[in-house]
C-alpha cells in the first residue's frame, strides 16, 4: 500500500475533472441554446457558422437594396397613373374641340383645360424620390446578392422626352387634330413606359424572394452547427451529473485509503 502517491485519488480525480467539464459544457448549451458557446466546442463549425452569418447578413443589406428599388418604383407607377388620367382627358377634349357646334368660347374652355393638365404631365417629369429623379431616364444597377451580382434597373423619361414636352405647346382651339396626335403618341409611349416599371417590378420581386429563400436556407445550416439539441443535451447533462456525484464520492474513498495504511503502523 502506497502513502505519498495515492494514485487511486489521482485516478478518480481524473474522471471527475472530465465529468465536471461534461456538466458544465451540458449547463452552457442549455442555458444559452447553442452548442457552440466557444472556439474550443467546435472550431471548425464556428468558422462555417460566421460565415453563413456573414453571408446571411450581405443578403439581407441586398434585399433593402432591392425594397428600396421597389419603393422607386412604385413610387414612378402611382405618377404614371395619374398622368394616364391626365392624358385620357386631354385625348377627351381635342375630340370635342372638333365639335363644329362649339363655339370658340367653348373650345377655350377646352383649351384652359388642357393647358393645366398639359402643365401638370411636365410637372411629373421633375419629381424626385429621396433626391433622385425620378423620370430622368436614368437607369439604375441595383445590387441583387453578396456575391456583388446587379440588375439594371430600365429608366423612364417624362422630363426630357419631346413626346411629352411638346403637350405644352398643342393647341386645341387651332389645331385639334395635331393636339390629338400629339396625346396619342404621349399615350402609347406612356404604355410602353408602364411596361418598363413593370418589367422592373417583376424582376426585383423575383431577386427578393431568391433572397429570401437563401436566407432561409442558410439560417437552416447554421442551425444544424450552432442550435443545441435539447433533448441529447438532456440527455448528457443528467449522465454528467450522476458521473459527477459519483467520481465525488468515489473521490472521498479514495482519498481515504491512506487511513488504512496509518492503522496497519499504528496497530
Amino acid at each position: 500500500m502506497v502513502i505519498n502517491t495515492n494514485l487511486s485519488a489521482e485516478t478518480t480525480a481524473q474522471y471527475l475533472a472530465k465529468s465536471s467539464s461534461m456538466l458544465s459544457s451540458s449547463l452552457a448549451q442549455l442555458s444559452s441554446g447553442s452548442k457552440v458557446n466557444s472556439p474550443s466546442d467546435d472550431s471548425a463549425g464556428l468558422a462555417v457558422s460566421m460565415s453563413l452569418v456573414a453571408q446571411q447578413g450581405e443578403n439581407t443589406a441586398a434585399s433593402n437594396n432591392i425594397a428600396d428599388a421597389l419603393s422607386f418604383n412604385q413610387t414612378q407607377d402611382g405618377y404614371i397613373q395619374q398622368v394616364t388620367s391626365a392624358l385620357d382627358r386631354m385625348s377627351e377634349l381635342a375630340v370635342q374641340a372638333q365639335d363644329v357646334t362649339k363655339s370658340s368660347a367653348d373650345i377655350q374652355l377646352y383649351q384652359n383645360e388642357f393647358n393645366t393638365l398639359a402643365t401638370y404631365v411636365q410637372s411629373v417629369g421633375t419629381q424626385s424620390f429621396n433626391g433622385v429623379s425620378l423620370f430622368t431616364g436614368q437607369s439604375f444597377t441595383i445590387t441583387t446578392d453578396s456575391s456583388g451580382g446587379t440588375f439594371s434597373m430600365g429608366g423612364v423619361n417624362l422630363a426630357s422626352s419631346t413626346t411629352f414636352t411638346t403637350l405644352t405647346s398643342a393647341n386645341v382651339l387651332t389645331n385639334a387634330t395635331g393636339a390629338l396626335t400629339d396625346v396619342t403618341n404621349a399615350i402609347q409611349q406612356l404604355a410602353v413606359d408602364s411596361g418598363t416599371i413593370g418589367t422592373n417590378e417583376e424582376t426585383l420581386n423575383d431577386y427578393s424572394n431568391q433572397l429570401s429563400t437563401l436566407n432561409n436556407n442558410l439560417s437552416a445550416a447554421n442551425s444544424t452547427i450552432m442550435d443545441v439539441n435539447v433533448a441529447t443535451a438532456s440527455t448528457q447533462y443528467a449522465q454528467a451529473n450522476i458521473l459527477v456525484q459519483a467520481g465525488t464520492a468515489m473521490l472521498a474513498q479514495a482519498n481515504a485509503l491512506p487511513n488504512l495504511a496509518l492503522k496497519l503502523i499504528t496497530g
